[in-house]
C-alpha cells in the first residue's frame, strides 16, 4: 500500500474503531499488590525467624544469611508457582535507561529422567548474564565477558503476567566479574547508604538519640503521548527514533489551552483503567492521571515510595505503559519531544529524605524558622545544587532531552533552586543575621458563602525552575520522560551526603567553640548562604534577563546541550565527590561518561540516517509526483490558450531541490568519524549534524504545506494528535 493510501486507510480505521473491552475493575482491596511477594506474603509463608531476618533486611539493609535465603527461595518458588509461574528472572537495569532480564525455568531433571522443580538460595542470590554485551564503558572486554546479577532483597519480587504466561521477576543488581557496577541500581543503593551515614552525623550532633535508617523517597510524574498505531506504522521516525523528524505545525495545536486537565477521551480512559489495574496488582501506587498540556499528551503520577523501590517501579511502569498501549492499538511515546511546536514530556522527580523516627526532614512545618533539622537539611541541598549543578545537568543529559530543556515549556539549562517566598525570606534573614518569624500564606477567602475558606500555601509554585521546593520536597523538573530516575536520584543523594558531611564538620566546630545549638546552626547556615546563595532564584527562569544575570553576575553555568553537559563526569571535583562518598569509583564514573557519550552520538546518527531515508524515499517522490501533476496541468491549460499561475510549481521545485542539497550535505557529515576526542565528536553532532537535520526538516515541512493532501505520504500532526 502506498504511503498516502496507508495514511487514509489509517484514518478510516481509527474513525470507525471502538475501545477494546476491558473487564470491570475489581476493588482496590482485592487486587492491591496481589502479584507481589511483599512482607505481608512473606509473613504468611516464612518461619518466624526467617521473616524477622527478612524484615530487618528490607527495612534497614542488614545482611541476610545463606540459610535464610534458602528458606525465602523455597517460599518464593511455591508462591510463584501457585500464581502460574514456570520461570524466574533476575531483572536488572543496565546503563541503557531500559530493563534487562534472563529467564530460567524452575525445572531440573533427576537421575530417573523425571522433571522436578528447584529453586535454592544460591539461585535466588546470583545469576550470570553476559557482562560484555551490555554498555560497559570499557569495564569489560569481549573475551572477559562474565557478569553477575545479585538479588536485591530490599525491592520485592513480583509476578509479570503476559499472554505467554507468568514469570517470577527478582529485582537485582548487575556487576562485572571484577566487581564494578554495570547498572543503575548499585550506585543508587550506595548513594542512599552514603546519605544515611552523613545524615546520622548531623542528627547526632543535633541531639537526636533514636535515629532509624534514613532513605530518600521518590515520586515521579510520568508524561507521555499516545498515537494510534495505524499512524505510527506509517512513520518510520516514530517507530525507530520515538519522535517525528518531519511534520508541519497544524492550524490548531495547544494555543487554546483546552487540553490540559480536559475530559479524557473514552478510548484513552479505557487504556488507563487497564494500565492502572496492572500497576495496582504490582504494588505500584498510581495516584493521579490526567490530560497534559499538549494534545495527545497525558500524565500518570505514583505516590511517594523509597527511592530504590520507586526506581524499580518506574522502570516497570514504562514497560507496562508501552505494552498496554500496544494492546489498545496505541503507540506510547516516552520521547521528550515527539512533536515540534507543542510541549514535550518530562518526568518530574519529587525527592525527599527521612526515616521512621525523625520523619520527613525536608518538611518545614508551620514555623520553618524554628525547625533546625529542616533548615540544616534544606541548606545542605542548596549547597549541593550550587556546587554540583553541572552534575545535575549531566545526569539528565540525553539527545532527546536536549530538544526540551531551555525552551519556554521546560526548566532552563541553568541549575538554580526555587524556595518560595516564605523560605527564601527565612534563609535571607539567616544570612543577614536577623532571623524573623516567617509569614504564612494566610486564608483564602473568595467572599462566597458556599465556598469554604482554606489556608493558602506559604509559597507559590515556579514552573520555570529546574529544582523547586514544593512544600515538603524538592522537585527536579528537568528529568526527561524516557529516562531512568536512578541517575538523578544518585546525583541528589550523593551531593546531599557531601553537603551533610560539610554541615556536620562546621556544626561540630561551632558547638565545640561553646555556642548553643541554635546559635551554632545559624552560624553554619550563615556561612553556607554567604558561599552558596547565588543559586537561589525565584523569578522567571525562561527570561533572557535571568540567563544574563545567572552567568555574568552569579557565576552559574548555562549548559545547553548534552555535548556540553556530559564532560562534567570528567571534572576532578565530581570524580572526588563520588570517590569519597563511595558511590562510584573513578573507573566506574569514567565508564558512564563513555557509555552516555556513545549513546548520544549513536542517537543523533540514527536520526540523521532516518532523515536522509525519509526525505529521499518518501518526501521527495511525493513532491516530484505533485510537481509532475502541476506541470502537466499547466501545460494542458496552455495548449488550449489558458495561462495558469506556475508560481506554486516553481516553489515546490525550488524547495525540493534545496531539501535534497541539504540531504547530500547531511550524508557527508555523518560519514565523518575521525575526531580527536569523544567530546569533539559530540560537539560535531550537536552543532553540525543537528543543524543540517533541522535544515532538511524546514524544507520538508514547507513542502507538506504545498503538496496536495492526496499525495502526501506521512500522517500529519493534525491527524496524529487529534484523531483518537
Amino acid at each position: 500500500m502506498s504511503g498516502n493510501a496507508s495514511r487514509l486507510s489509517s484514518i478510516r480505521a481509527i474513525s470507525s474503531g471502538k475501545p477494546i473491552d476491558v473487564a470491570m475493575p475489581k476493588p482496590l482491596s482485592k487486587i492491591w499488590a496481589s502479584d507481589v511477594f511483599n512482607l505481608a506474603k512473606m509473613e504468611e509463608a516464612l518461619s518466624k525467624n526467617a521473616f524477622k531476618a527478612m524484615k530487618k533486611t528490607v527495612q534497614t539493609g542488614s545482611p541476610l544469611d545463606a540459610a535464610t535465603a534458602d528458606v525465602v527461595a523455597a517460599a518464593m518458588k511455591d508462591w510463584a508457582m501457585s500464581k502460574g509461574a514456570k520461570f524466574f528472572s533476575h531483572i536488572f537495569y543496565p546503563m541503557t535507561n531500559a530493563t534487562a532480564e534472563k529467564h530460567d525455568g524452575f525445572i531440573v531433571t533427576n537421575a530417573e529422567g523425571n522433571a522436578i522443580t528447584e529453586f535454592t538460595g544460591s539461585l535466588l542470590i546470583k545469576g550470570e548474564p553476559d557482562g560484555s554485551s551490555f554498555p560497559n564503558g570499557s569495564l569489560r572486554i569481549t573475551n572477559a565477558a562474565r557478569g553477575y546479577t545479585a538479588w536485591d532483597p530490599t525491592s520485592p519480587a513480583y509476578i509479570m503476567n503476559t499472554p505467554n504466561g507468568a514469570t517470577l521477576m527478582i529485582p537485582s543488581v548487575f556487576m562485572s566479574w571484577t566487581g564494578e557496577a554495570l547498572d543503575k541500581k548499585i550506585p543508587l543503593l550506595r548513594s542512599n547508604a552514603a546519605m544515611d551515614k552523613a545524615a546520622k552525623k548531623v542528627l547526632s550532633l543535633m541531639g537526636e538519640k533514636n535515629v532509624a535508617t534514613l532513605n530518600s523517597s521518590c515520586g515521579a510524574e510520568q508524561e507521555y503521548f499516545l498515537v494510534d498505531e495505524n499512524f505510527a506504522n506509517s512513520r518510520p521516525d516514530l517507530l525507530l527514533a520515538g519522535r517525528t523528524l518531519f511534520g508541519a505545525s497544524p492550524a490548531k495545536g495547544q494555543q487554546f489551552d483546552d487540553h490540559y486537565f480536559g475530559a479524557i477521551p473514552e478510548r484513552v480512559q479505557v487504556f488507563m483503567q487497564d494500565f492502572e489495574d496492572q500497576l495496582f496488582r504490582l504494588g505500584i501506587p498510581a495516584k493521579t492521571h490526567h490530560n497534559e498540556v499538549a494534545p495527545g499528551q497525558f500524565e500518570i503520577a505514583p505516590y511517594f515510595e523509597a527511592a530504590n523501590v520507586a526506581a524499580d517501579h518506574q522502570q516497570l511502569l514504562m514497560t507496562i505503559i508501552k505494552n498496554t498501549a500496544k494492546k489498545h492499538g496505541f503507540l506510547a511515546l516516552l520521547h521528550e519531544k515527539p512533536f515540534a511546536g507543542i510541549n514535550g514530556s518530562g518526568k518530574h522527580v519529587n525527592w525527599s529524605v527521612g526515616n521512621s523516627t525523625q520523619g520527613n526532614l525536608l518538611d518545614p512545618g508551620h514555623t520553618p524558622e524554628e525547625n533546625l533539622n529542616f533548615l540544616l537539611f534544606c541548606g545542605a541541598v542548596i549547597r549541593g545544587v550550587h556546587l554540583f549543578g553541572p552534575l545535575l545537568r549531566a545526569v539528565i543529559a540525553t539527545a532527546s532531552n536536549d530538544h526540551r530543556l531551555g525552551a519556554n515549556e521546560a526548566p532552563p539549562a541553568i541549575l538554580s533552586v526555587y524556595l518560595g517566598d516564605q523560605l527564601e525570606k527565612v534563609f535571607k534573614d539567616i544570612q543577614a543575621g536577623d532571623l524573623q518569624p516567617s509569614v504564612c500564606g494566610g486564608e483564602m477567602d473568595l467572599g462566597l458563602s458556599q465556598i469554604l475558606s482554606f489556608t493558602r500555601d506559604p509559597g507559590d509554585r515556579n514552573r520555570t525552575s529546574p529544582f523547586a521546593f514544593t512544600g515538603n520536597r524538592f522537585e527536579f523538573r528537568a528529568v526527561g520522560s524516557s529516562q531512568s530516575v536512578s541517575g538523578p536520584l544518585v546525583a541528589m543523594n550523593t551531593m546531599l551526603a557531601d553537603s551533610l558531611d560539610w554541615v556536620a564538620g562546621k556544626l561540630e566546630a561551632a558547638l565545640d567553640s561553646g555556642l548553643d545549638q541554635a546559635s551554632a546552626v545559624l552560624s553554619v547556615l550563615k556561612d553556607l548562604m554567604d558561599e552558596h546563595s547565588n543559586v537561589i532564584f525565584g523569578g522567571d527562569g525562561y527570561s533572557d534577563e535571568w540567563h544574563k544575570i545567572a552567568v555574568e553576575e552569579r557565576g552559574l553555568k548555562n549548559i545547553p546541550t548534552t555535548a556540553d553537559a556530559l564532560p562534567a563526569f570528567q571534572d576532578p571535583e565530581i570524580i572526588a565527590l563520588f570517590e569519597k562518598t563511595g558511590v562510584l569509583s573513578p573507573v566506574e564514573l569514567a565508564s558512564r561518561y563513555e557509555v552516555y557519550s556513545e549513546q548520544y552520538i549513536l542517537s543523533i546518527e540514527v536520526e540523521a540516517k532516518l532523515v536522509i531515508d525519509m526525505a529521499t524515499t518518501s518526501i521527495y517522490p511525493a513532491a516530484a509526483t505533485y510537481l509532475s501533476e502541476l506541470t502537466s496541468a499547466i501545460a494542458s491549460a496552455s495548449s488550449v490558450g489558458v495561462s495558469l499561475d506556475n508560481s506554486l510549481a516553481q516553489k515546490v521545485a525550488t524547495t525540493a531541490d534545496a531539501m535534497m542539497a541539504d540531504v547530500t550535505a547531511l550524508s557527508a557529515a555523518i560519514a565523518q568519524h575521525d575526531f580527536p576526542t569523544v567530546e569533539d565528536h559530540m560537539k560535531f553532532c550537536a552543532n553540525e549534524i543537528r543543524t543540517l537535520m533541522d535544515s532538511v526538516r524546514t524544507h520538508a515541512d514547507l513542502l507538506e504545506t504545498m503538496v496536495a493532501d492526496n499525495v502526501w505520504p506521512l500522517p500529519k500532526y493534525s491527524e496524529m494528535l487529534f484523531i483518537k
